[in-house]
C-alpha cells in the first residue's frame, strides 16, 4: 500500500511544480500595457507645446502633400530626383503620422496608457520609415552622383527601372529589418514597471523595461544600425565626397556655386538626420539621458520631415516654376 502513495505524492509533487512554472510565466509575461509620460510632464507647458507640435504636423502635412500633387501632376517634374523626392515625401506624411498622434495625445490628457500590440505595432512601422528613410537618402545622393560626375551615363545608370528598383528595396529592406527587431524586442517578458519615458514606443526605453536577458536583442539591434544606418551613411558620404571633387574641378564659377548650393542643401539634411538617428541607434542599450533622448527623437521624427520638402524641393528653381504655375503666380 506504500507504493501506491509514494506514486500520488510524485505527481503532486510534479502538478506543484507545473503550476509554479505556469505562475512565473503568468509573472514574468503580465505586463500588457505600457505608460507613455510624453514629451513633458509639465501642465503649465503641455498646452503650448501642443498648439506648436499640431501646427508643426499640419504644416508638414501640407508640404509634402503639395511635393507629391507637383510632381505627379507636372511632366517636367517626371525625372528620376524628383522620383526619389515623392518617395520620400510619401515616406515622411507615414513618419510623422506614426509618432506625432501620440506625441500630441501626451501633451493634451498627459501621461497615458497604450497596449501591448498597439506600441509594438508603433515600434514597427516606425523602424520600417526610418531604415527606409535611410536607404531613399542614399538613392538620392548616388542619384546626384551620377548626374554631376557622370552626366553622360545618366539616362542609362538612372533609368525608370533602375530607380523603381531603388525605392521599392529600400522599402523591403526597411520591413526587413522591422520585422527582426520588433519580433526580438516583442518576444522579450516585461514584469514591470510599465512606465516608458518617451513619447511613443522606442526601442531603447523598451529594453530598459525588460526584465529578461536582452544581450541578444541588443546585438541585432546594433547590427541592423550598422548595416542601415553607417552603410547608407558611407554611401553618401562617397556620393557627396565624389561630387566636392568634381565640381572643384570644373571651370566654371557659376556651374560651381550651382552645384555646391544643391549638395549643401542635401547635406544640412543627411547631417542632421543622421546625428540624432546614430546617437540612439547604434547604442541603443539603457540609454541614461532619456530628456535628451526625448530631444534627439524630435529633431528626426519631427524637425527633418519638416525641413526637407523645404530643402530638397522648395529651394528647388523647377519646383518654383511648376508652383508658379500651379498657384497662377506671374
Amino acid at each position: 500500500m506504500r507504493r501506491p502513495n509514494i506514486i500520488l505524492r510524485g505527481m503532486r509533487t510534479r502538478n506543484d511544480r507545473k503550476m509554479e512554472r505556469s505562475l512565473e510565466l503568468v509573472n514574468m509575461t503580465r505586463v500588457q500595457e505600457f505608460v507613455l509620460l510624453g514629451l513633458s510632464t509639465r501642465p503649465d507647458i503641455r498646452d503650448v507645446l501642443f498648439a506648436i507640435f499640431l501646427t508643426l504636423y499640419l504644416l508638414t502635412l501640407l508640404e509634402n502633400t503639395l511635393i507629391i500633387y507637383l510632381i505627379c501632376s507636372h511632366i517636367e517634374l517626371h525625372k528620376p530626383m524628383y522620383f526619389f523626392l515623392g518617395n520620400l515625401s510619401c515616406l515622411e506624411m507615414c513618419y510623422v503620422s506614426v509618432t506625432m498622434p501620440s506625441l500630441l495625445m501626451g501633451l493634451w490628457t498627459g501621461p497615458y496608457h497604450i497596449s501591448f500590440t498597439i506600441c509594438m505595432t508603433q515600434l514597427f512601422f516606425f523602424i520600417v520609415l526610418i531604415c527606409t528613410e535611410c536607404t531613399l537618402l542614399a538613392s538620392m545622393a548616388y542619384d546626384r552622383y551620377v548626374a554631376i560626375c557622370r552626366p553622360l551615363h545618366y539616362p542609362l545608370l538612372m533609368r525608370p527601372q533602375v530607380c523603381l528598383g531603388l525605392a521599392l528595396s529600400s522599402w523591403l529592406g526597411g520591413m526587413l529589418v522591422s520585422v527582426a527587431k520588433t519580433t526580438c524586442i516583442a518576444s522579450l517578458s516585461y514584469c514591470g514597471p510599465n512606465v516608458l519615458n518617451q513619447f511613443f514606443c522606442d526601442v531603447s526605453p523598451l529594453l530598459n523595461l525588460s526584465c529578461t536577458h536582452v544581450a541578444l536583442t541588443e546585438l541585432v539591434d546594433f547590427i541592423s544600425a550598422i548595416v542601415i544606418f553607417c552603410g547608407t551613411l558611407l554611401v553618401a558620404l562617397a556620393s557627396y565626397s565624389a561630387i566636392v571633387v568634381a565640381v572643384l574641378r570644373m571651370p566654371s564659377a557659376a556651374a560651381q556655386r550651382k552645384a555646391f548650393s544643391t549638395c549643401a542643401s542635401h547635406l544640412i539634411v543627411v547631417g542632421i538626420f543622421y546625428s540624432a538617428a546614430l546617437f540612439i541607434y547604434c547604442r541603443p542599450s539603457r540609454i541614461k539621458s532619456m530628456d535628451l533622448n526625448k530631444v534627439l527623437s524630435v529633431i528626426y521624427t519631427v524637425v527633418t520631415p519638416m525641413c526637407n520638402p523645404i530643402i530638397y524641393c522648395l529651394r528647388n528653381k523647377e519646383v518654383h516654376v511648376v508652383l508658379r504655375k500651379t498657384l497662377h503666380w506671374p
